[in-house]
This record gives structure tokens, sequence and C-alpha cells, in this order.
């Protein structure tokens, strides 16, 4: 039986799920072939970290794509080594196995400038009994006096191989082309787009992918008692009692003068990022280790950038027989990050499986504030009545008239800014404003989202 690419016709073999379901297209191959390049590419966008040392990407990576209005999600994966038995090569695998099973449409990429190996050979062998479409890429072939190299992968019974350069984007659009047919049009999406993004930070080995994975109900990322096992950001679709979810599970984030250069410093680099494009963090403490600077670090990162957050405390399992833990516990962050009193706490296990569930009530009451809008005349009644009950200070020697020319009205959701128009901004002391901001939680119920006060002159 040859390993082919499928005749290029939509009905020749329909794809195994419904139309409406977005198709998984899933980069597959040996180690340091360009998986992660090529994935990039696609996108359009760094996605994915690139480097010249194998191994470097080790969970699958998701990521939604579009090709001439055509949707679908494409997976970056581990290098592939099917004889890979211990440690994380082993792990790496597993992964790509995952992304095989679970995906709709392969592309296996192979080095032109390598030629086929070994390694290549048994990837392909177990690729003969697939039963669904496989795309063969050449990759590295990027001027026409090195396309004569694909000639070599004809040996292991290929009939139909794309020529590409993932580097430089020849030949993607040609491979893309014949990807698209077997892509269903273009639907509406806007579910997928309102799903809330998580992102779950926190350092090295606190349980972010065990949390992550727990969510899920699958080993999505890989789990390792290794540091910096992760170092792609990866996103992940979750459905939790009808509703739908992105979490990103990121890499670890060690002390500025603990990371080292290169392939760690982009993970980190891609870490903070993740947070700035997600509506709140998780931020996974470790309970068995207390509050560190690092926490209070990452903490005022995610602050700094306007998201929602909520406190997941993990391992939690094994301090529940002290009676005096949590207590403790508390009183530590009170000490370490007095800055978000706002956001939610829960202690729990990623290794249990309700524990992790209860997160999903929490998030949707975070999302739910971080998303919230007041309208301007109800805010403005609250604010003449909590002015008439509260007002201002004596600056100048009298009570300031703020009462009546006061005006309210918020400008933004996510987070939820609101800008105070008064006669004399000057008067407004910063412990005024964070008693406003109070006021505007217990009233509003703002749960787990920074809020921002903008004061302007009238």
């Amino acid at each position: 039986m040859m390993l082919h690419s499928l005749p290029i016709t939509p009905h020749a073999l329909p794809l195994p799920s419904a139309p409406s379901r977005v198709p998984l297209v899933a980069i597959i191959g040996r180690p340091n072939v360009g998986k992660s390049t090529l994935f990039n590419k696609i996108l359009g966008a760094k996605a994915a970290i690139v480097d010249d040392v194998p191994g470097v990407t080790r969970d699958r990576n998701y990521a939604d794509a579009t090709y001439r209005n055509r949707v679908f999600r494409l997976v970056d994966t581990g290098g592939l080594d099917p004889s890979a038995s211990a440690g994380m090569s082993a792990l790496i695998r597993r992964q790509s196995e995952l992304a095989i099973a679970e995906s709709d449409i392969l592309i296996l990429l192979l080095d032109g400038r390598s030629g086929l190996t070994p390694l290549d050979q048994e990837i392909i062998r177990l690729l003969r009994g697939a039963t669904k479409p496989v795309f063969v890429a050449v990759n590295k072939i990027d001027t026409p006096q090195a396309e004569p190299l694909t000639a070599d992968f004809y040996r292991a019974g290929l009939d139909v191989l794309h020529p590409i350069s993932a580097e430089h984007g020849l030949g993607v659009a040609e491979l893309l082309d014949a990807i698209y047919p077997l892509l269903p049009p273009a639907e509406e999406s806007e579910e997928l787009h309102q799903a809330p993004r998580i992102a779950v930070v926190g350092r090295p080995n606190v349980g972010k992918s065990t949390l992550v994975n727990a969510l899920l109900g699958e080993e999505r990322a890989i789990v390792s008692d290794i540091p910096g096992t992760t170092r792609d950001p990866i996103d992940s679709l979750v459905t939790h009692e009808g509703r739908r979810y992105l979490f990103t599970d990121t890499a670890g984030i060690r002390r500025r003068g603990k990371i080292d250069r290169g392939v760690e410093g982009y993970s980190v680099l891609r870490s903070l990022r993740a947070i700035g494009r997600s509506d709140l963090a998780v931020l996974v403490l470790d309970g068995t280790e207390g509050v560190t600077e690092q926490d209070t670090k990452l903490a005022g990162a995610i602050l700094k950038q306007g998201r929602g957050c909520l406190l997941w405390v993990n391992k939690w399992d094994l301090r529940r027989s002290d009676g005096s833990a949590r207590k403790d516990f508390e009183l530590q962050l009170r000490r370490r990050l007095p800055f978000v009193p706002w956001a939610p706490v829960l202690y729990g296990s990623a290794i249990e499986s309700n524990s992790a569930s209860a997160l999903f009530v929490r998030i949707d009451e975070v999302h739910t504030s971080f998303s919230k809008r007041i309208p301007t005349g109800i805010l403005n009644a609250w604010l003449q009545t909590l002015l008439s009950a509260h007002p201002l200070p004596v600056r100048t020697g009298k009570p300031t008239k703020i009462t009546k020319s006061a005006f309210i009205t918020q400008v933004t959701t996510k987070p939820p800014a609101f800008a105070l128009f008064v006669g004399h901004p000057e008067d407004l002391s910063p412990a005024y404003l964070r008693f406003l901001e109070n006021q505007l939680r217990d009233t509003y119920d703002f749960t787990g989202t920074p809020l921002r006060i903008l004061v302007r002159k009238k």
C-alpha cells in the first residue's frame, strides 16, 4: 500500500467528522525537520518557538487558521520517534501519537536536505494504515537546484510529494491548495470567539499542565516533574456543561536572574504575551511551598496587563490534615498579594477531577465581571447617592463642591474602566479613589477583575 495525497475532489474521501466541525490538521515528522517553522508560516505569525535544537516543541500546539475563507485548526507536534520508550522523548512521542489519532488531516514533513532517513521510514510505516488523508511535504527545497533532492523520497513508495520551503514560504500555498477541497466552507464561529480565554500561569513545576489536563479530561499537555517541560503556550478548547472555554497552558516563569537565554527566554516571553491576549489568568500557587516572591511578581504582571485574576492553590490534598494550614496560607496571601484582594482563591488538587472542575464556576464569575457594563444613568444615580453620604474630604479649608457637578460613565470593558468628570481633579486623593473603587465592587459585584477609574476635568 502506498502512502499518498488524496485525489483533489472534496467527495473523494470525506472527513470523518461532521461538516460543521472545524477540521484538525496536524503537522508531524521526526525532530528538527521544520514543523514549527511551517506552523508559523501557515499562521502568518510566530506562534511556535523555533530553534535548531531538536525537541524544542514538546506539547501539541493548537491554533486557528484560515485559508481562502475556509477555517481549520492547525496542530504543531513534537518530533516523532516511534522507537522512543523512555524519558522526555517517549512523552513527546505520546503527544504526537495523540495528535495523529485526533486529527482529520495529516501533513508529514520530511527534510529534503537530509534525505530519507531510517527514522523517516519508521514514521512512514506507522502511517501506512492511516485511514485519514496524508499529505507529504519535503521541506528545505528553497531553490530550483534543490528540487532533485525530492527524488530520494520516492524510494519509500510515496507517489505524490509537495516540495516546500517553510522558512521562505515557497510551495506552502500549493500544499494548502491540495488540502483546500477537504476543508468545509467557512461558517460563523461566533461562539468560539465569545469563549473565555484563560491563561494558566505560575512558577515551574507547580502543576499547571496537570491542572489543564484535568480540565480537559485528557493528556493534552506533557506532565513531568522536570521543570521547564512546557515551552510553547498551548491552547486547548474545553466544553463544560455546554459552554466553551479556551485554556492556554504556559511555560513556568522563573526569577529573571535564573532564566536562560535562548529557548527558555522565548518561552517566558510567550507566557507573558499569553496573559495579555487572555481574558483572565489562573495563577497556580504551590500549596506546599507557600506564596513566594515570584508569585507576587506574576500577580503583578497579570494586574499590569489588566487581566482578570483567579488564584488556584494547588497540591492542597497534601495539607488538608493540617487544621491551621488554610489560616496560615491566607495570611501569606494578604502579606504577599495585597494589591489583588479582589481575586477569588480556590484550594484544591489538580490530580482530583472534582476539585479542578470547581474552577469553571469561578471562571464564569470572573469573566462576567470582566465583561460587565453598567449603564450611565444607573452609574450617575449611584454616584450622587454615594457622594451625598460620603462627601470629599476638606482640602482647601472647606468641602469641595463636587456632588452636583460630578459625572461618571463606563468607557470600556475587559477590563472595566470608568471616566469620572469633576471640576477639580486635583482634589481627588488616591485614598478616595480607592474608596470609590471598593464601592463600585461592592455595589456591582466586580469579582476577580481590575477596575480603572480615570479622572478627567469637567
